[in-house]
């Protein structure tokens, strides 16, 4: 399916509409308004494929949500929000729904989540790891290692490493460009900057995680540098957490041997 919206707007439009809760009519008769301005049932009904009879069971449900004004006239007519109008109104029912949710997931979590994980997590798909990495990342509080390549060095945990160095967090960053490095230097000046443990450009690499020495993720480009990452398939990654978990023992070795090899590499610690 192509991403550019603008070849088929009226499906783009109702697709989206649905996914907000819309029944068929009511999207279908919503993107007819939209296109017409206002009109009667006769109206929608001749361009939105929409039975006339169910005109006004979805002009009803449109109604309901704020999303078109109703003439009393002879016919009657329909007059629809405009496009931002359409989009804010959205925009704050998802909000609601999500502060909803946040609140009713936090009351079932424990009190205190574990802090040893046993065994070895997988999670799949570039916008899951990145969430997953803004969450290590948000839970730091003494060092953040990672190194990743520079497609994967998103704003998102641009702007969570940035916060992480604004509590005082260690932050130590390898395997981007120089150009790269540079734009972080200038957005995180305390920053440190290391070569990558190994050359990745021939392979299809992802990224090395490792948080207060207890929690680690890696990942890789599971097909190949040119997935799209919207693919859920694109990426893959396995996450351990615990200072005895067997990836972050693996994991904290390789760092410690390759950053800081004075120390003593079978500590836990």
């Amino acid at each position: 399916m192509s991403d550019n919206l603008v070849e088929d707007p009226q499906s783009a439009a109702i697709k989206q509409l649905e996914r907000f809760g819309l029944s068929t009519y009511a999207a279908r008769t919503f993107v007819a308004l939209a296109s017409l301005g206002s009109g009667t049932a006769k109206d929608v009904s001749q361009v939105s494929e929409v039975p006339r009879t169910r005109v006004y069971d979805a002009i009803d449900e449109l109604h309901d949500r704020g999303l078109v004004d109703i003439q009393n006239t002879s016919p009657k007519e329909f007059w629809s929000v405009s496009a931002e109008t359409a989009s804010r109104t959205f925009e704050h029912e998802l909000q609601r729904s999500n502060n909803i949710l946040r609140t009713a997931l936090n009351e079932l979590e424990p009190a205190q989540r574990r802090a040893e994980q046993r065994g070895v997590w997988t999670v799949s798909g570039q916008q899951a790891i990145t969430n997953r990495l803004v969450e290590f990342f948000d839970s730091a509080e003494e060092e953040i290692v990672y190194m990743t390549i520079e497609d994967l060095l998103t704003e998102d945990l641009l702007s969570s490493l940035r916060r992480a160095a604004e509590r005082g967090v260690s932050i130590r960053l390898g395997g981007v460009s120089a150009d790269v490095q540079a734009r972080i230097q200038d957005d995180i000046p305390g920053a440190e900057m290391f070569d990558s443990l190994w050359v990745w450009s021939d392979t299809p690499a992802g990224r090395l995680m490792m948080v207060d020495g207890q929690k680690t993720l890696v990942s890789a480009l599971a097909n190949g540098k040119d997935a799209k990452s919207s693919d859920p398939r694109s990426e893959t990654a396995i996450w351990g957490e615990g200072e005895t978990n067997s990836l972050v023992v693996v994991l904290r070795a390789i760092f410690t041997w390759r950053l800081d090899p004075n120390e003593d590499i079978v500590s836990t610690k």
